[in-house]
């Protein structure tokens, strides 16, 4: 900066931020702080004067805990005999009760003084030290840890994450204790500065997914940083793909879990959803339920949610193509039933689906956009009006209303969020291609997707993976879920190096046959 171009000052560059110290003057300091938060009004830059030392005190109205500091910090820098001596003037601070057992740091970095203000803390500098006194009082309203409101628990903890970073990491905390749980922070955003925090457990987690991750984050250049998607769509290997490559949760055990079976979680400061990697596409037919209830009941459920999933795909298509090119397919009498249902109907199969279709998702949209309290009843009314005028106006028949009620229902069924929406997208084009080419068309739809889906990573994980490739060891907690003293392992991707979760003193006949 021109204002400060004198010798004595230095700057330097690194990956954090431009270090710039200006050394022991006191007003020069104090201007660069001026000059810098000018018309922010704030930031309070406040000057005193203690037993003829010259104090000056940088700091966020509204982000730091006034009350403390003038009580127990400014009152005690404000009284008779404070200053007897400039080389211990910190010294005195530090050793107030009130902030002796707090994280205060000295620096003389002064644009690293500048965003701790940012962030909340105050800075206490004098003249004639170049060293400036961090006291981190930061005091904000965030939002309180309450229950889930996106992922239904039936069984498990129903406490959820919140905005605030420090208190995800927390709650993670409190459920693994352990010093190999490891978080490392980041901080991504040229104006916003957000934290970016990668957890994972060393010694379970692979080295070089955590390398992996850093690589991609640091060579990210962004304005800001609000909500993981942010960085969510700039690191993932495959950013066309409409299939998700990260795994979202609002649930501490889900993420607590992840880590436990070797993957990374990431938390944003500012979000309440951190990013789950790596991932395979089974994992969002997985819910937390699922290891809290009986293997056999969870092994049902499992197998009814891969049963929706191609219901909820393939459905319609399979409607369209053999009442389109196929009827000699349906039994005779199911044949006629649907043919006089679709007498008095102007538009073909295809198009009589996507307008169904189009009229399901636009109500669905409504109801989550519509406050809660009227969204619901949006949905299954509109749902009810809409379908029954419809059939008796006859521009669509009462089987496609019955097709598409049961499509809808069977996406609902799938736990991932963004797995189901993908589903919901690649039904239109599956459509398109049973309406052109019937049944073959259908089969040309499945072989494409299976293609592409087989040739995604996920951080160097197949998304297929245990089955594309066939790791057999893994199926035990893919399409049924098995005892958890049959899962001795964890899933393979994490590598060798501490596979082994579970061992059980007391041998059961059913150990030896693993």
């Amino acid at each position: 900066m021109p204002i400060f171009s004198k010798n004595k000052h230095k700057t330097v560059q690194n990956s954090a931020h431009e270090q710039l110290f200006l050394g022991e003057d006191y007003d020069v300091r104090l201007k660069w702080f001026k000059t810098t938060f000018q018309n922010s009004d704030d930031i309070t830059v406040h000057e005193l004067t203690t037993n003829q030392t010259r104090c000056g005190i940088v700091f966020l109205q509204g982000m730091v805990d006034q009350q403390i500091f003038d009580d127990q910090v400014l009152k005690y820098i404000v009284s008779p005999g404070f200053a007897s001596s400039r080389k211990d003037l910190f010294h005195k601070i530090l050793d107030l009760q009130s902030i002796s057992t707090m994280c205060t740091s000295i620096v003389a970095d002064i644009q690293e003084a500048a965003d701790s203000v940012l962030e909340g803390k105050i800075i206490i500098f004098f003249e004639g030290d170049s060293r400036m006194l961090v006291i981190p009082l930061t005091s904000f309203e965030k939002r309180a840890v309450s229950e889930t409101t996106n992922e239904n628990v039936i069984r498990g903890p129903r406490e959820a994450f919140v905005e605030d970073i420090q208190t995800n990491i927390t709650l993670i905390r409190r459920k693994i204790k352990s010093p190999d749980l490891k978080m490392e922070q980041l901080v991504v955003g040229r104006y916003t500065k957000t934290k970016v925090t990668i957890g994972y457990i060393q010694g379970v987690c692979k080295e070089e997914l955590i390398t992996d991750i850093k690589q991609r984050i640091n060579q990210l250049e962004i304005d800001g940083v609000l909500e993981g998607s942010y960085i969510e769509e700039c690191i993932e290997q495959f950013p066309l793909s409409p299939f998700p490559q990260t795994q979202k949760t609002e649930r501490p055990d889900v993420a607590a879990a992840a880590l436990l079976e070797g993957r990374a979680v990431l938390f944003v400061d500012g979000t309440p959803i951190p990013l789950l990697v790596p991932v395979t596409m089974y994992m969002f037919l997985q819910s937390a339920e699922d290891y809290y209830q009986r293997f056999f009941l969870t092994s049902f459920i499992r197998l009814l949610r891969y049963t929706y999933l191609l219901v909820s795909l393939l459905f319609p298509s399979f409607y369209i193509a053999i009442t389109t090119f196929h009827p000699e397919m349906i039994p005779t009498t199911l044949l006629i039933s649907v043919a006089a249902s679709r007498d008095n109907v102007p538009f073909p199969g295809l198009v009589e689906a996507f307008i169904m279709e189009l009229a399901f998702e636009g109500l669905r949209e409504a109801g989550i956009r519509t406050p809660k309290a009227i969204g619901q009843a949006i949905g299954v009314l509109g749902a009810l009006v809409i379908g029954q005028a419809a059939v008796q106006a006859g521009i669509v028949s009462a089987p496609m209303v019955i097709i598409v009620s049961i499509t809808g229902i069977a996406s609902f069924i799938i736990p991932g969020y963004d797995l189901a929406f993908t589903i919901r997208l690649l039904r239109f084009p599956i459509m398109i291609l049973a309406g052109t080419f019937g049944i073959f068309g259908l089969m040309i739809g499945c072989i494409l997707i299976y293609i592409h889906v087989v040739n995604l990573h996920s951080f160097g994980v197949p998304y297929l993976s245990p089955t594309a490739p066939l790791r057999p060891a893994d199926l035990k907690d893919v399409f049924i879920r098995a005892p958890w003293w049959f899962m001795k392992r964890r899933p393979s991707f994490v590598g060798d190096s501490n596979s082994n979760r579970l061992t059980i003193k007391k041998s059961r006949p059913e150990d030896d046959e693993d």
